[in-house]
């Protein structure tokens, strides 16, 4: 659970600075899970805001049609209403003559039987063409009252028939009239007027809606004519835009003081008027508001599984990978061993020279002493004893710095800075290969400056380098070939190190691999692909840099750039060095 939580390659110090081939794991990590988490969200998220849109668009469709089917009916109600009337009006009209019709008794007879028959008969009143009321039935006292003056009027008049809107009138109460016109056989007019019920005609409007629905009807200049639930009683003035004219029933979007609803209206054929049917957007889309809390629980939990998920793999192969690399990091770090043993091997014939040389003095001196002791008596002098000695300890001596060194290059080599001359470890390096030299006629080309270029580093580690890329020469020249090891100083802070030659040559190809572990281009002759991978991890550790330069068929140059002050800094990371 600790290496889910925090695995074992964050707690591992930065990657930054290690040997070639190793990456950085948190930043692999990072996007690792940044790249599956978008590749696994991004379908997730399209498909639910695909459904999401889709849904959303049905119940809104779904509302719209129910409330202009809504709209629809009670249209087609109302518009039946009036021309029922209006046709009522003309029937009396062609069954009576105006005679008749001043009868005050027949008018009466005639509004009872219209209340009878069809409903919502107020009164009637019969018309001259100067505006008078000749004769009236009804509950008013408006026999005598003139109309010429008002809109309705003339409208009738030049119409044949007109509905009104919902006025006050002589009475001073809300009505409305329908108005037919009879033309005389002698010339002139008269209007049959009749008041409708109001009561019965808001009835017409009063639908069956939800809580927060509203019905009601307006005139085309925003008058209620009847009354509304929200915004008030019959003659006030809607607070929402009169809608467009249009020939069928429109349902569109529209902000009303509590909030955005649906408003579907029709304007009624040949009247003042518009029907209107005002929905609460937010409770016709309850089931849906409904379904989309679902929908974005079903995604936030996806979502969260899905991280989980990519969160899980994405730590569980990188972790794999760091653990994997630090098992190649032991592996290495026992292969650079190897290598120093293999190297050693590869020196044995001229390091075998090295010792015979003081063993073969010492074996001399030592046989010399013996016949002085054992022949020469008591004339012996004491000085040619001592000088012996001395020949004998400084042969001991060499054998031993020689002994020394080769230990150094087969145990594991610790950080261990000291005070170097550079010309010093150069030539003490080259010693162990001069033989080889000599044996394929290979020059060596040394020009390393003394003294100005001492600097503080770790005299086992260069050593190795400088044994490890000489090696590397040697084996890309033929025999009398040139290896050269020069020396610089770029600046105050830094020592530069050349070793090149003009054997083979590296491949464009290979120049980029060539410092990754097990990566060699001489497998088929014994290469195992780990010396420059060691000398690039001992430079590293150095504080320092290399590089390389080659042309097939010219040579090679390796350089390396190391500070006055080697070792620690970014180099410490480097765990298998």
């Amino acid at each position: 659970m600790r290496d889910f939580i925090l695995p074992r390659f964050w707690r591992s110090a930065s990657d930054s600075a290690r040997f070639k081939g190793l990456f950085n794991y948190r930043a692999a990590w990072v996007l690792a899970i940044v790249l599956t988490a978008f590749s696994s969200l991004a379908p997730l998220l399209a498909m639910v805001s695909f459904d999401y849109q889709i849904s959303r668009s049905a119940a809104e469709s779904e509302v719209r049609l129910r409330t202009s089917r809504t709209v629809s009916n009670a249209k087609r109600s109302i518009s039946f209403y009036l021309k029922e009337r209006i046709s009522a009006l003309q029937f009396v009209l062609r069954d009576n003559t105006y005679k008749t019709l001043s009868a005050r008794g027949r008018l009466t007879l005639l509004l009872q039987d219209l209340a009878e028959s069809h409903g919502g008969f107020i009164d009637l009143g019969i018309i001259d063409q100067d505006g008078t009321q000749k004769t009236y039935a009804g509950p008013y006292n408006l026999e005598g009252k003139n109309y010429k003056g008002q809109d309705w009027f003339g409208l009738a008049a030049s119409r044949g028939s007109y509905i009104s809107g919902v006025f006050l009138g002589f009475r001073n109460v809300p009505h409305l009239v329908v108005v037919v016109r009879h033309d005389l056989p002698g010339g002139g007019f008269f209007l049959l007027r009749a008041t409708l019920d109001t009561e019965q005609f808001s009835s017409l409007a009063r639908l069956e809606l939800s809580l927060g629905g509203d019905s009601f009807i307006i005139n085309h200049s925003g008058v209620l004519q009847t009354p509304s639930r929200y915004h008030g009683d019959v003659l006030s003035t809607l607070n929402l835009p009169v809608p467009n004219y249009s020939e069928h029933t429109e349902v569109i979007g529209d902000e009303a003081p509590g909030g955005r609803v649906f408003v579907g209206y029709a304007y009624i054929p040949d009247s003042p008027f518009v029907l209107m049917v005002i929905k609460d957007r937010a409770e016709l889309l309850a089931s849906w508001y409904q379904t989309r809390v679902q929908l974005l629980g079903f995604l936030i939990a996806s979502i969260f599984v899905v991280l989980l998920v990519v969160f899980a793999v994405a730590t569980y192969l990188v972790n794999s990978i760091f653990i994997a690399d630090q098992n190649r990091v032991a592996v290495l770090h026992h292969a650079e061993h190897s290598n120093k043993l293999a190297s050693i091997g590869r020196l044995a014939a001229g390091v075998a020279h090295e010792i015979n040389n003081p063993l073969a003095v010492i074996g001399e001196k030592t046989g010399l002493l013996k016949d002085l002791l054992t022949y020469g008596g008591s004339s012996v002098s004491h000085d040619r004893l001592l000088a012996l000695s001395r020949d004998i300890e400084r042969s001991v001596e060499r054998c031993g710095n020689i002994t020394k060194h080769l230990l150094g290059f087969a145990r594991h080599i610790n950080v261990s800075v000291e005070r170097i001359n550079l010309a010093a470890v150069v030539d003490e390096t080259l010693g162990f290969l001069r033989k080889e030299a000599e044996y394929r006629s290979i020059e060596i080309i040394t020009a390393v400056g003394e003294g100005q270029l001492d600097f503080e580093c770790d005299r086992g580690k260069l050593q190795q380098i400088l044994l490890n890329l000489v090696n590397n020469a040697f084996q890309a020249v033929s025999d009398g070939g040139h290896v050269s090891v020069t020396a610089d100083s770029p600046d105050e802070e830094h020592i530069r190190i050349q070793v090149s030659d003009d054997g083979c040559g590296i491949a464009a190809v290979d120049r980029e691999r060539i410092f990754e572990p097990f990566f060699s281009t001489k497998k088929d002759f014994g290469g195992t692909g780990l010396g420059l991978s060691i000398t690039y991890g001992l430079v590293r550790k150095l504080s320092g840099d290399i590089s390389v330069e080659s042309t097939e068929g010219e040579g090679t140059i390796f350089t390396i750039v190391l500070p006055r002050k080697c070792g620690g800094g970014n180099g410490d990371s480097c765990e298998y060095c």
